[in-house]
């Protein structure tokens, strides 16, 4: 089976980094959770777009070196590829679609990343938010993803784990498999 794996929320556990990290930044600017099923800080801490970028400044680098990937990420990735599955990193990783400098380096960061985590992968792939189009043009036949409207528009067509987050409890039906890790994913990828 062709599987495609998301990072943000799926391989990292998003969710809890944004709401240690967030609440930090944002208490200089008596800005607190407002909403932790959010799935961006302006939402969470009901900040304008500006303190948001701030925050993206200040953070996203540490986040994006520094962040290890979920426990057992790797391992399972493992068993599923000497279960003879594909897998396919599919990411819309913040400046990886960019065609300059800043977009190159921050795709040797991802790469970097998944190495140093043990990643182990067939092919990585790029892309804007919209995973859908890269879903069928790649025959992914599972994806593993955490976003609402990516799961909502892929599970049309093929079945999608939704990694479990805060801000994706609406994302239920046909084709949405709810996970809370990455053995539960292998145990049902099992069954599937």
């Amino acid at each position: 089976m062709r599987i495609g794996i998301d990072i943000d929320g799926v391989l990292t556990d998003y969710e809890k980094w944004q709401i240690e990290v967030g609440s930090k930044f944002f208490m200089k600017y008596n800005k607190y959770i407002v909403d932790p099923n959010g799935y961006d800080s302006d939402t969470v801490f009901g900040v304008n777009k500006e303190m948001d970028e701030e925050f993206w400044n200040e953070y996203l680098y540490d986040y994006v070196k520094n962040e290890p990937a979920r426990k057992f990420a790797g391992e399972i990735i493992d068993k599923l590829k000497q279960d003879n599955n594909e897998i396919y990193i599919i990411t819309a990783r913040y400046l990886t679609v960019r065609n300059d400098e800043v977009g190159k380096e921050m795709r040797n960061i991802v790469i970097k990343w998944l190495s140093d985590n043990n990643i182990n992968y067939d092919k990585i792939i790029f892309t804007k938010e919209d995973k859908y189009e890269i879903c069928i043009e790649n025959d992914i036949e599972l994806m593993i993803e955490d976003k609402v409207e990516n799961i909502n528009k892929i599970s049309t067509k093929i079945p999608v784990i939704c990694f479990n987050a805060g801000y994706n409890k609406s994302c239920n039906g046909k084709n949405i498999i709810r996970c809370y890790s990455w053995y539960d994913i292998y145990s049902k990828i099992k069954n599937i």
